[in-house]
């Protein structure tokens, strides 16, 4: 076993952590500006710094090299774009719901449980599907519709009938939590297990950063929007271009999906028994973003 990269082991920590810290606090007042700015540049030169570090260290805490298997690339890259939007939602909905219609905190948290829902009922089927139509002709599809189905709440109002927001967010959470399990599972398709854990390891920092990009883009379209009104309370209406912002960002995702090649996957979607490790990263990835 290699030792341990202490000096990439602080670096990574710094950087990873002012721009988490950084990214989840702006436009949420729980900071002053300048104290926000001071972490996320200081996140950014630490980033910088490691990559630097992690060219030439033998062996680097995240593995950088990793990203030159296309099938990673899509998914650390890829899912980065894609879960800006998902970041955002648990963020976005709940003010929307509670703040703009005026929902008690319940009535809202009933509402987006149906996302969970439809996650759940779709762990059953994703197999199946991956099988008939392959990793990127789902991730490619998969991704412009789970687009829309988070930018949709721009188009609720008050008087949406709340069965209505509930099916769709129950269908919703069907297609979202499909696009996760795609992801995650490609992110180990050509990993060789010697570097299965670097490569662990390199994909749950992406996750855990990618959703606090999504609060912090969130966040910044709402600061956008209320700065320089005479009200600076949050309206229904800023959440309109909040959601299609967040959804514009996922859509992206595909143009990354769309660099794979039709055999992307193929070892992880044969209707054969799947091997110890590429059904291990299934169940992972179908556990770490529900």
């Amino acid at each position: 076993m290699p030792p341990l990269d202490l000096k990439g082991f602080v670096l990574s920590g710094i950087g990873l952590s002012g721009l988490a810290f950084g990214f989840t606090t702006i436009g949420q007042g729980l900071l002053p500006p300048v104290m926000v700015a001071s972490l996320l540049v200081t996140g950014i030169i630490a980033c910088w710094l490691y990559v630097r570090h992690a060219r030439t260290a033998t062996a680097p805490l995240l593995d950088l090299s990793l990203l030159k298997i296309d099938t990673f690339f899509a998914s650390v890259v890829g899912g980065f774009i894609f879960r800006v939007g998902i970041g955002a939602t648990p963020f976005l909905l709940p003010l929307l719901l509670q703040l703009g219609f005026g929902l008690t905190p319940f009535q809202s948290g009933m509402l987006t449980f149906s996302t969970a829902l439809g996650a759940m009922a779709m762990k059953t089927t994703a197999a199946p599907i991956l099988r008939r139509f392959g990793f990127k002709q789902i991730l490619v599809i998969n991704a412009l519709v789970s687009a829309v189905f988070i930018g949709i709440p721009a188009l609720f109002t008050p008087i949406t009938p709340h069965g209505l927001i509930l099916v769709v967010l129950l269908v919703g959470g069907f297609f979202k939590s499909l696009q996760f399990t795609s992801i995650n599972s490609l992110a180990y398709a050509d990993i060789e297990p010697r570097a299965m854990s670097a490569a662990t390891s390199f994909a749950s920092v992406a996750q855990q950063l990618s959703m606090s990009a999504g609060v912090a883009v969130g966040a910044l379209v709402l600061e956008i929007q209320r700065h320089g009104r005479a009200e600076t309370a949050v309206e229904p209406r800023d959440f309109i271009t909040a959601f299609v912002v967040v959804g514009l960002i996922s859509a992206a995702s595909a143009f990354i999906f769309m660099r794979l090649p039709k055999s992307a996957g193929a070892s992880l979607s044969r209707p054969a028994r799947p091997t110890a490790t590429a059904q291990e990263q299934v169940t992972t990835g179908a556990r770490v973003d529900v």
